[in-house]
C-alpha cells in the first residue's frame, strides 16, 4: 500500500475527504486516523491521542491491527467509511495485486442491514468529493466498484462467506456484539482468523470499531492486551466515550441514559466494557447433555409427556414449542418445534396442538405474561393452556443445575445449542439475577426447551408424590389422559 497523499492531506483538502471529518468536534477521529497511517501528530493532536489510547507517543508506523473502542452515537461509521475511502480511493496496491488481480477492501457488520449502512456511508464521502467520485465505476447492494481495480464491499458477519479475496483492508464493525468463542459456531475469532490470510499478502491493516459490551470475545482481548503503553506499538487500540469522540453529542443525553440504566450507559455512552455480564453456561456442558445425530424422538406409550409453549403473536418473535418426558432421574428432550414470523398464531396453534395430541399431552405449561389469547386458541383445539409459575430468569436458573449435571438428555438441534450456549447472566438495577438472549440475539427455542425440562422435572416429582399418597388436586393437570 503506498499512499498517494497523506491521511492529514485528505482529511484537509475539501477536494478530497476535507468535508466528510469536518470542524472541530471531528478532531479526535483525525488524530487517531492520521496516527494510525503511521504520520507524526502535532502537540495538540499527540494530547489527544495520548488520553484515547494510553500512549504519549504515535506509532509512526501504519499500524497492522486497530481497535476504536467508542461509545454510542460517537461517529464511528463516519469515521470507518472516511478510513475506507482514503485506503481503497487514495492509496495505490498495485504493488501487492498481481496483474487482473481486484482488490477487496470489506467491511463487516453484525447483519447486511448494518452493512449497507456503511457501504451508504462510503459513497456518501466518494459522491462529496469532486475527484474521488470519478473513481466510482459501478455499485451494487453490497459492492462499489472502483475504477482503480479495487472493491469495496459489506458483509454480515460470517465467516464461510469470507475466506478466499485478496483484501486491502478489513473493517469489522460493532465487533463486540458478534457470537463469541464461547457461544457460537460462528464466533468473532473464526470470522477475524478467516480474513486474516487475505491480509498477509497485502500486508493491509485490520481494523476493529465498536462500541463495548462484554469482557470476552477479539474486541475485549485487544484491548486487554495492547491498550496503553505496554501495547505492540504496531496494534494500536484507542477507547473513549462518546463525548470523547463526538463532543457535539448533549451532555444531557448521557446523563438520562445513565439514570435510567448506568451499568448499560457505562458501556453505551461511556466507553466502559461491562463488568455485569457473564456467560450463562458454556458451549461444552450444552453438547455434554446432546445425543449425536438425534433430531426427534417417536412417542412411547410407556412414557408420560410433558409440553412448554413460548408464544408469539406473529410479528416479532418466534413460536416456540417443546414436548419432554421423565426417564428415571432424567429429562429428555422429545420434540422441539419454531415457526419463525410472519406467521398467523391461529395457524401455529393449530400444528403444535396436533403434535401435542401426538404425544397425548392434554395441557401445555407457557409464559404466564402471554395474556389470554393462548389460552383460548388451544382450548378451540383440545388443548388446556396453563401459565407457568415461573418466570424465564427463575426458569433458566433451575435449568443451570440439570445441564451441569448432566441430568437432561437434549436433541441434537444447532440453533437450540447456539441459543442456550449464548445466553448471559447480568444484573438488574435492582440487584437482581437477569437471565436472557444477548442484544440482537434470539432465545426463543431455549426458553422452551429449558422451560419444559424444568417443568418435566417439576411434574415427574409432582405424579410421583400423588402416587405415592393417592391424592389428587393441581397436579392433576401433568397426568395425560388415556393412560
Amino acid at each position: 500500500m503506498t499512499p498517494n497523499v497523506t491521511m492529514r492531506t485528505a482529511l484537509a483538502d475539501e477536494a478530497l475527504l476535507g468535508s466528510v471529518l469536518k470542524g472541530s468536534s471531528w478532531h479526535p477521529w483525525r488524530t487517531v486516523l492520521t496516527a494510525a497511517m503511521g504520520e507524526a501528530l502535532n502537540d495538540d493532536e499527540r494530547a489527544t491521542f495520548a488520553k484515547l489510547t494510553g500512549r504519549e507517543r504515535e506509532p509512526l508506523r501504519r499500524v497492522e491491527e486497530a481497535a476504536f473502542v467508542v461509545g454510542r452515537r460517537g461517529g464511528k461509521s463516519r469515521a470507518m467509511a472516511t478510513l475506507a475511502c482514503y485506503i481503497a480511493g487514495l492509496c495505490d496496491h498495485r504493488d501487492v495485486l498481481v496483474p487482473g488481480e481486484r482488490g477487496v477492501l470489506l467491511c463487516i457488520a453484525p447483519d447486511q442491514r448494518q452493512a449497507k449502512i456503511a457501504l451508504d456511508y462510503a459513497c456518501a464521502a466518494f459522491e462529496a468529493s469532486p475527484i474521488l467520485r470519478q473513481l466510482i465505476a459501478g455499485r451494487t447492494t453490497d459492492t462499489v466498484s472502483l475504477t482503480n481495480g479495487i472493491d469495496l464491499v459489506v458483509r454480515a458477519a460470517s465467516f464461510r462467506r469470507l475466506r478466499g479475496p485478496t483484501y486491502i483492508c478489513v473493517i469489522a464493525d460493532e465487533a463486540a456484539f458478534w457470537h463469541t468463542d464461547e457461544n457460537s459456531a460462528n464466533a468473532d475469532t473464526e470470522i477475524l482468523n478467516a480474513v486474516r490470510p487475505g491480509l498477509a499478502t497485502t500486508g493491509g491493516p485490520l481494523i476493529v470499531a465498536s462500541s463495548p459490551y462484554a469482557r470476552r470475545g477479539e474486541l475485549w482481548g485487544l484491548h486487554r492486551a495492547h491498550y496503553g503503553p505496554l501495547g505492540d506499538p504496531l496494534i494500536l487500540v484507542a477507547q473513549g466515550a462518546s463525548r470523547d469522540f463526538n463532543p457535539s453529542l448533549p451532555q444531557s443525553v448521557v446523563d438520562r441514559a445513565l439514570e435510567r440504566d448506568h451499568a448499560a450507559a457505562s458501556a453505551e455512552y461511556l466507553g466502559l466494557f461491562r463488568s455485569d455480564i457473564e456467560s450463562f453456561v458454556n458451549r461444552e456442558t450444552v453438547y455434554a447433555c446432546v445425543e449425536t445425530d438425534v433430531r426427534e424422538r417417536a412417542h412411547l406409550r410407556t412414557s408420560r409427556y410433558f409440553a412448554f409453549v413460548d408464544p408469539s403473536g406473529g410479528s416479532r418473535d418466534a413460536m416456540t414449542l417443546a414436548i419432554a418426558h421423565r426417564d428415571g432421574s432424567d429429562t429428555v428432550l422429545d420434540a422441539v418445534r419454531e415457526r419463525r414470523p410472519p406467521f398467523s398464531p391461529e395457524a401455529v396453534v393449530a400444528e403444535f396442538s396436533e403434535l401435542l395430541k401426538t404425544y397425548r399431552v392434554g395441557t401445555v405449561t407457557g409464559d404466564r405474561y402471554a395474556g389470554e389469547w393462548p389460552r383460548e386458541r388451544f382450548r378451540e383445539h383440545g388443548i388446556g393452556y396453563s401459565p407457568s409459575a415461573k418466570a424465564k430468569s427463575d426458569i433458566y436458573r433451575d435449568f443451570l443445575p440439570l445441564l451441569n449435571s448432566q441430568r437432561v438428555q437434549l436433541l441434537d438441534n444447532a440453533k437450540l445449542i447456539t441459543q442456550l450456549a449464548g445466553l448471559e447472566r447480568r444484573t438488574s438495577r435492582g440487584g437482581r439475577d437477569v437471565i436472557d438472549h444477548p442484544p440482537g440475539g434470539h432465545d426463543d427455542l431455549a426458553n422452551a426447551a429449558a422451560g419444559v425440562l424444568t417443568v418435566g422435572r417439576d411434574a415427574g416429582a409432582a405424579y410421583t408424590h400423588a402416587l405415592l399418597n393417592n391424592v389428587s388436586g393441581p397436579d392433576d393437570r401433568y397426568l395425560i389422559p388415556g393412560i
